[in-house]
């Protein structure tokens, strides 16, 4: 089956786990370029409105693409908090979480651990780590803003021992 005319096209070649497709795209270009032109942004449920301007749903603290949505806890921070903050002697430790796909779908089963959740890409910088292992070893607190952050500290604390 194939879908889509004039800058993309995409041929399903695989129906797979829990009714997702495997898909082949075909484009002049760049990919990225082609998409941010003709898709529209996968927004939670909770936002309801039609965002005008697509960097709006995005922390000034982001550095990578990859992520199918922002944190929307953070989205509340500007440079100047994120400074007034950094004034106060708040130590500010950055992660890299690239939210999946599987954030928006819900839970059908009665189970949680038998709920299927696609696989993230999270990176914590070792410079990073050393600041949340300073504050606990200091005796201090460490907050993190939204669950998805607080995943990503959780599960590089498992793997890595931060």
């Amino acid at each position: 089956m194939i879908f889509g005319e004039g800058l993309l096209t995409a041929t399903v070649l695989e129906t797979v786990d829990d009714g997702n497709r495997l898909i082949r795209f075909q484009y002049e270009g760049i990919f990225e370029e082609i998409l941010d032109q003709l898709g529209q942004m996968p927004l939670p449920p909770y936002i309801t409105h039609e965002l005008k301007d697509k960097n709006r749903y995005q922390t000034v603290y982001a550095r990578n693409d990859g992520s199918a949505a922002a944190p929307t806890a953070g989205l509340h921070f500007t440079k100047e908090l994120l400074g007034k903050i950094d004034d106060m002697g708040v130590k500010i430790a950055h992660v890299t979480l690239h939210v999946g796909l599987g954030t928006f779908r819900p839970v059908k089963v009665e189970n949680v651990l038998d709920h299927h959740m696609h696989s993230e890409f999270y990176m914590v910088e070792e410079s990073e780590a050393k600041k949340v292992n300073d504050a606990k070893a200091a005796g201090g607190r460490v907050i993190c803003v939204g669950t998805t952050s607080c995943r990503t500290v959780e599960s590089a604390s498992a793997e890595d021992g931060i």
